[in-house]
């Protein structure tokens, strides 16, 4: 079912949302750092990553690279039939760019295999599928990182994370995320700031669970819509009726926001256990 998608004007993003040339040096220099320290502590040989053709994928994979060097940085490209053909070219551009070993696998046939064997009830939910392929990636990912002793880079940011627009033991099964204290308009910005084309870094997100998702209309919100929120209201001390007013949104987009981290807020804890006493 289609929903309205909030759009914020840009006029309206708060300052503190995009950062300063400085900043995203400093960024920069942060999450370079970060992978590399990440994978020495591990004693790993380097790290793999999947490619997705969308930015969060690119953006890691460019910095993973001025961290550790192009050799030690593998790719896997895993598409399945809910993802278009540009897509998987834009991944295939972004590995043959940075040149780095990259594997094509392709998904659905183990997808299927899965469809086969789980109950007849299960098999056409939409969402419950997505979600297998998502998890199967992460399975291949870390099939290849415990054969080559390397480690699994995420890629998902902080608007995701906070609104838990990831998959459970999926796309967040990973040892580490490089960029995961950016919200996405950041994420944009120093991708931008990297050298990332900018036909990349201005594609429209898609998870791309089932042919024609995108993000923006699967959350009601435009991710600018979203981190302003988040910024303003979320992480910072901005009442609703204050965020409304300085961003000119509905109460419904501040509290489709709030719903969204509240509900997903399993997903960023550990698997709880009843008490000891």
């Amino acid at each position: 079912m289609s929903q309205e998608v909030y759009e914020l004007d840009a006029d309206a993003l708060p300052v503190e949302l995009g950062l300063s040339e400085a900043e995203l040096d400093a960024r920069r220099e942060r999450i370079t750092d970060f992978i590399a320290d990440t994978v020495d502590a591990a004693g790993a040989a380097g790290a793999v990553l999947g490619l997705s053709g969308g930015i969060d994928s690119t953006l890691t994979a460019h910095l993973a690279v001025e961290a550790l060097g192009a050799d030690a940085v593998r790719g896997l490209v895993l598409p399945s039939d809910a993802n278009t053909e540009g897509n998987m070219s834009d991944a295939e551009r972004v590995a043959e760019l940075l040149d780095i070993q990259y594997d094509i696998v392709e998904i659905q046939p183990i997808v299927d295999t899965f469809v086969e064997a789980a109950p007849d009830d299960v098999a056409g939910d939409r969402m419950a599928l997505g979600n297998v392929a998502v998890r199967t990636r992460g399975v291949l990912n870390y099939f290849v990182a415990n054969a080559e002793s390397r480690v699994v880079l995420g890629t998902g940011n902080r608007s995701e994370a906070m609104t838990g627009y990831f998959t459970k033991y999926g796309d967040q099964a990973v040892d580490c995320n490089p960029i995961g204290n950016l919200y996405k308009y950041q994420v944009r910005q120093l991708a931008a700031h990297v050298g990332v084309p900018d036909d990349l870094v201005e594609k429209p997100p898609s998870a791309e669970m089932w042919s024609g998702q995108t993000d923006e209309t699967e959350m009601g919100l435009t991710y600018d819509t979203l981190d302003a929120v988040l910024m303003l209201h979320v992480d910072g001390p901005f009442s609703l009726s204050a965020t409304c007013e300085t961003l000119g949104v509905p109460e419904s987009a501040v509290e489709r926001v709030v719903s969204l981290v509240e509900g997903s807020a399993h997903k960023r804890s550990m698997p709880p256990a009843p008490p000891q006493d």
